[in-house]
């Protein structure tokens, strides 16, 4: 069995060559290659990546032309792996490396298709904690997900799910929402969860808008409909708000004091009006930018034993 462990790398270059060096000491007994995506790092990641696949006879070096998002470098990641099983691990140390042995064991043990890591206790920041579960809320709304499941970065994918996965081209790719389009033979397993050894996380409130729309926008056309339903229901609203205001009328003489009712209803209604017109927004350039070909990810360099496999 060969697995392959795909590494986005970002701005890592005081982790990387200790994150590969700990690989190669925590899975002497496995067939491994390692893939490293540079995704358009302003250190020397890219240097040093290039630097271990020298090093290293198992490690691909890949680098693209500018920062495409942790989940498009995955997806280039997973292009050019060629594992039974492919373990996708952040570039952080707070997932120890050794852990993924037990997502590999428990997907060939009950004959998984992806096995997601679940952690006793996180050691991310609070911000981190929050947006995580707020996002694992949010997509079992829109997926059918299993509620008691944990979406983590950390996981391992069979090679037939990879297969169907990277036959997406789309430039938004969401890879959870990818997998359960493809498959529902998913568990996951209990590891260790470390608390951040260098640098400082990427994860922002930006990245995190960018992450809930694309799994609005790719996974599921439930936020239209909701959109649909809520129509209705100012609709509803508005015809109350005028048989409100004609019995107020009819019965009582000081009429202004009902007046604040009109405007509430009128600032709701304005309100989920340029929402919607967001939502839609968002579609539409999502839509044309996929059917003009916008690229998923740009390669701008490969290590050359990579180059070798290829041709």
């Amino acid at each position: 069995m060969l697995l392959s462990v795909v590494i986005p790398v970002y701005n890592s270059e005081s982790s990387i060559g200790n994150l590969v060096a700990l690989l190669q000491q925590s899975l002497p007994a496995t067939n491994v290659e390692i893939v490293l995506v540079n995704d358009g790092s302003r250190d020397r990641s890219e240097r040093i990546i290039f630097q271990l696949a020298q090093q290293y006879s198992n490690v691909q070096a890949i680098s693209l032309r500018r920062n495409f998002g942790e989940f498009n470098a995955v997806m280039c990641g997973l292009n050019h792996c060629t594992g039974d099983y492919a373990a996708i691990i952040d570039d952080d140390f707070q997932n120890p490396p050794a852990e993924m042995l037990k997502l590999v064991e428990k997907a060939r043990q009950d004959d998984l298709d992806v096995v997601y890591a679940s952690y006793g206790k996180k050691e991310h920041s609070l911000f981190r904690n929050l947006g995580s579960k707020l996002f694992n809320w949010l997509i079992s709304q829109l997926m059918d997900k299993p509620k008691n499941l944990y979406l983590s970065s950390f996981k391992v994918i069979s090679r037939p799910v990879i297969d169907e996965i990277v036959r997406y081209k789309g430039p938004y790719p969401f890879i959870d929402g990818l997998i359960f389009a493809v498959t529902r033979n998913v568990d996951s397993q209990l590891v260790d969860h470390q608390k951040r050894k260098e640098g400082k996380s990427n994860y922002s409130i930006r990245r995190l808008v960018s992450l809930f729309l694309n799994m609005f926008i790719i996974c599921s056309p439930r936020p239209l409909r909701i959109l649909f339903m809520s129509g209705w229901l100012f609709i509803a609203l508005g015809l109350l708000a005028i048989v409100f205001e004609t019995v107020i009328i009819w019965f009582f003489e000081e009429y202004y004091k009902a007046e604040h009712i009109v405007w509430i209803t009128l600032v709701l209604v304005m309100g989920l009006q340029f929402f919607a017109m967001g939502l839609l927004g968002e579609y539409l350039g999502k839509i044309m930018m996929t059917q003009n070909g916008w690229p998923q990810y740009v390669v701008k360099q490969k290590s050359i034993k990579d180059d070798r496999k290829e041709a």
